[in-house]
């Protein structure tokens, strides 16, 4: 990726005071994006403007701001905020996100399960909806919303965090449908094994939560390092920036796809279902009696 490819551009990223999210800012700044940056918890936040601030350029700016993405209210303060401070808003990650509890289903919070939805699900919808006006008025967007491996297979134990991420991807392929043709793009990242504090937390809550093969292979990760979060960075700088554009409703591993030849592909991804979540029939499995 060539320097500077954002400047000039304005991106909010949620869940931005630590982990990918605070690695997704620095990226963002680097290559000369405005950015306000957002989370619950504000000193975090307060840390990340300091290491982020000698990076800027002349006339770069970076604000910060303790936003709940689960309360409507406060995601569109911060959108009208970004609006009147920032002069506009190209770009949105939807990062925040959490676990939630852990164990089998019937002996989970039932008020935690909910709010882990909350976090997961509604907050990046009501981020898009507070957006998207503002994005359709101008005719360009770029939604970048954050997935993970329980999207795409089953997590005994961690039930919430799957559904929700499931749900997200569908939500992120749908809402790509819904506003083509105002020029926005919308993708999901699934970033791969990440060495944050979300490891540690599974680390902490043990085998008999989370199961002895998810803790094994969650001891493992620690140990070997995880994948490098600036992986999920590049991937989000690539997302942001007009390399990308016509890129849309799919879901991107960092890991795996060579998302960098995409362009030259543009065709081929628009008429096609690859890279996105869809029923697998017995068919495409090589049986000959399932369906027809």
């Amino acid at each position: 990726m060539t320097e500077k490819i954002l400047s000039g551009r304005i991106a909010i990223i949620t869940g931005a005071n630590q982990g990918l999210g605070r690695e997704i800012s620095k990226s963002y700044v680097t290559a000369g994006a405005n950015v306000i940056l957002c989370a619950r918890n504000y000193d975090l936040l307060e840390k990340v403007e300091l290491e982020l601030n000698p990076l800027l350029s002349e006339n770069q700016k970076i604000f910060i701001k303790k936003c709940d993405v689960t309360n409507e209210n406060e995601v569109n303060v911060l959108v009208n905020d970004t609006l009147d401070k920032l002069g506009g808003c190209q770009i949105l990650v939807n990062n925040a996100g959490i676990y939630g509890p852990k164990g089998a289903i019937e002996d989970q919070d039932w008020d935690e399960w909910k709010k882990a939805i909350e976090i997961n699900v509604f907050g990046s919808v009501l981020m898009c909806r507070a957006l998207i006006p503002h994005f359709k008025k101008q005719n360009y967007g770029k939604i970048i919303q954050l997935s993970g491996g329980g999207a795409t297979k089953p997590l005994p134990n961690l039930s919430v965090y799957a559904t929700s991420k499931a749900a997200i991807v569908r939500f992120a392929d749908t809402l790509a449908e819904e506003v083509r043709s105002f020029g926005i793009d919308v993708n999901a990242i699934a970033p791969g094994a990440l060495n944050t504090n979300m490891l540690q937390e599974i680390l902490d809550s043990g085998p008999d939560k989370v199961g002895e093969d998810f803790y094994k292979n969650a001891l493992k990760q620690k140990n070997n390092g995880g994948i490098p979060l600036t992986k999920g960075a590049e991937l989000a700088l690539f997302l942001a920036s007009s390399a990308s554009d016509g890129i849309t409703g799919k879901l991107i591993s960092t890991l795996w796809d060579k998302w960098k030849d995409w362009t030259e592909h543009l065709e081929e991804l628009k008429n096609s279902d690859a890279y996105t979540l869809r029923r697998i029939a017995g068919r495409d499995r090589g049986f000959d009696w399932g369906d027809v």
